[in-house]
């Protein structure tokens, strides 16, 4: 297991366990309350860190190299009943974007996400989760036709942000995802949109227009990363950890903005560390969320959709303070 600098702590105890369990079988020597007395100060030291963590330990927590992906939540929560659907009918099949039919507790649904990739080869075949027009386009593609068909959508968010390359912005990067956002509003059937990990600028919101937004306790949600932020305002990235707390991208932040509509709480130690449990958690905040949204009409559901996108941020109208 990979371990951030603020989690040597518990590295190190863990360590020690894994050394006393060698002992315990390599010799007669009773370790046994050595055992439980380790295992105790490893759980007590894991609430101490993550209890305390700044918006930059977050961000950091939601990059980390053994947290779950994309296939690794989907492969789980369907139990591998995963039936995967390509392309755009248009330019070809983004890798970056995946997407496709699986079954949830018995219930259809179409499952749509960003995926990095776990490995070198991955990530660049994935290109690093960064979508390009022609994945946004599937993802409308197959949002049609889940609502043809009538059945909910769940996507998963986890991405550094749309592909900035200069072939992408040609093939109409933007078009593609404003024309999602236009889309998902009307969609009538139920969307569960869930922050795995990086939600990083249009890129995340191409994919994130839904009926519940909800954020993993671990993740990040906003218009810039903090290194780039920090570029731009002090040409340097040295700054990332100020930025971090500016930007105000927590799940706590966001759900205190009412920007999002609520956490899903990790086990202590991270969906990295326990992923297991944090599948379970998830799969079962899914069927809880498309149970209350199945009871509503398509009308209400729009309607809603609509009037909670509506009321974020804040208008200042000029002309009639002026007048």
């Amino acid at each position: 297991m990979n371990f951030l600098d603020f989690e040597k702590p518990i590295a190190n105890l863990l360590e020690q366990l894994e050394k006393a369990k060698e002992i315990a079988t390599s010799s007669k020597v009773d370790v046994g309350p050595t055992l439980i007395e380790l295992e105790k100060k490893i759980e007590s030291t894991r609430k101490d860190i993550f209890s305390k963590l700044s918006p930059w330990q977050r961000v950091q927590l939601s990059r980390h190299p053994d947290r779950p992906y994309t296939l690794n939540y989907i492969e789980a929560v369907t139990g591998g009943d995963f039936m995967e659907l390509h392309g755009d009918r248009t330019v070809k099949d983004d890798k970056a974007m995946i997407g496709g039919f699986g079954t949830i507790d018995g219930q259809s649904v179409m499952i749509i996400g960003q995926q990095k990739g776990s490995t070198t080869k991955q990530r660049q075949f994935r290109n690093f989760g960064m979508a390009n027009p022609e994945g946004y386009r599937k993802a409308l593609r197959l949002m049609k036709l889940a609502e043809k068909f009538n059945k909910p959508i769940v996507t998963f968010i986890d991405t550094p942000g749309a592909y900035p390359g200069l072939e992408a912005e040609e093939r109409g990067q933007g078009e593609a995802i404003a024309r999602n956002l236009y889309e998902m509003m009307l969609l009538k059937v139920p969307v569960i949109c869930i922050v795995i990990g990086e939600g990083a600028s249009g890129g995340a919101l191409g994919i994130g227009i839904g009926d519940r937004v909800l954020m993993l306790e671990n993740t990040w949600y906003s218009v810039i990363s903090p290194e780039s932020c920090s570029s731009i305002l002090w040409r340097s990235w040295d700054f990332k950890e100020k930025a971090a707390m500016a930007l105000k991208l927590t799940a706590e932040d966001m759900l205190e903005q009412k920007l999002i509509d609520g956490i899903v709480r990790e086990p202590i130690g991270g969906a990295h560390a326990f992923p297991e449990q944090m599948f379970e958690i998830v799969k079962n905040e899914i069927t809880k969320q498309l149970d209350v949204l199945n009871k509503l009409k398509p009308e209400e559901r729009v309607e809603q959709r609509i009037a909670k996108f509506c009321a974020m941020g804040v208008v200042n109208d000029i002309v009639n303070q002026v007048n």
